[in-house]
């Protein structure tokens, strides 16, 4: 047993020390993941601090048993952390200078449209604020309504669905097809006694003891088959 297994069960033991020592070593990983998501109107260190959560809770779920390396269990732990805060959070952010000349063009463009009679232009309402016009077209844009997500979007009487619901579902329905294609194209390249153990295995349920009495061979080498097919299998992906 490797050393990063040791400590996950000792941190499972309730072994602080080593639960810290775990978070330590993967400060890395985090990182590297919250480069994924700069530019997205989140501070890298919030999204850093989001990303440990994840961390945290990968070390805590982790099952030792599972013929993964404890990273590869832990990279969707975090982006999942990561991406469900930037949906929660949801509303796009807006610096606080750009939200107060937006209250400030709002009420010069009042103003100006009562004395001159008509709506004023972007050189008008830039020229009574001394900013630029660049300024006033930014601080106009930010202040526009931003549709949330969250909003009905069903059709007559039915508003019981967000568009989020929507996006999910869909988003849900395309990563099912993608993952069932992917798998169909890795157990086409398996050999036929390797596709019947996969097949058995997860998809029945078998145990290892039940696939051996298919297949007339002992136990040990249907472990070490399959370690070495999911093995392959990963490394293909």
């Amino acid at each position: 047993m490797d050393e990063t297994m040791k400590l996950i069960e000792m941190a499972h033991s309730g072994d602080k020390a080593a639960r810290e020592r775990l978070v330590m070593d993967n400060v890395g990983l985090v990182w590297s993941i919250v480069r994924r998501f700069t530019g997205r109107g989140c501070e890298t260190e919030d999204l850093f601090q989001i990303g440990s959560i994840g961390l945290i809770k990968a070390i805590d779920k982790f099952d030792t048993s599972y013929d993964v390396r404890f990273s590869t269990y832990a990279v969707p732990m975090i982006t999942g952390e990561i991406k469900r805060f930037l949906r929660d959070d949801g509303m796009i952010k807006v610096s606080r200078s750009i939200k107060e000349l937006g209250f400030k063009v709002s009420a010069v463009r009042e103003s100006l449209s009562g004395s001159l009679g008509r709506e004023p232009t972007l050189e008008e309402i830039s020229e009574a604020l001394e900013v630029s016009k660049e300024e006033v077209a930014a601080s106009l844009e930010a202040g526009c309504q931003v549709e949330s997500l969250y909003a009905p979007s069903g059709s007559g009487e039915d508003n019981t669905l967000s568009l989020i619901d929507k996006v999910a579902e869909e988003k849900e329905e395309n990563e099912m097809l993608l993952d069932r294609m992917v798998l169909g194209e890795l157990l086409k390249s398996l050999e036929k006694k390797q596709r019947e153990i996969i097949v058995r295995r997860y998809f029945y349920n078998q145990t290892q003891t039940q696939i051996a009495e298919i297949l007339g061979i002992s136990q040990v080498q249907v472990s070490r088959m399959e370690r070495k097919i999911l093995r392959e299998m990963r490394e293909k992906l």
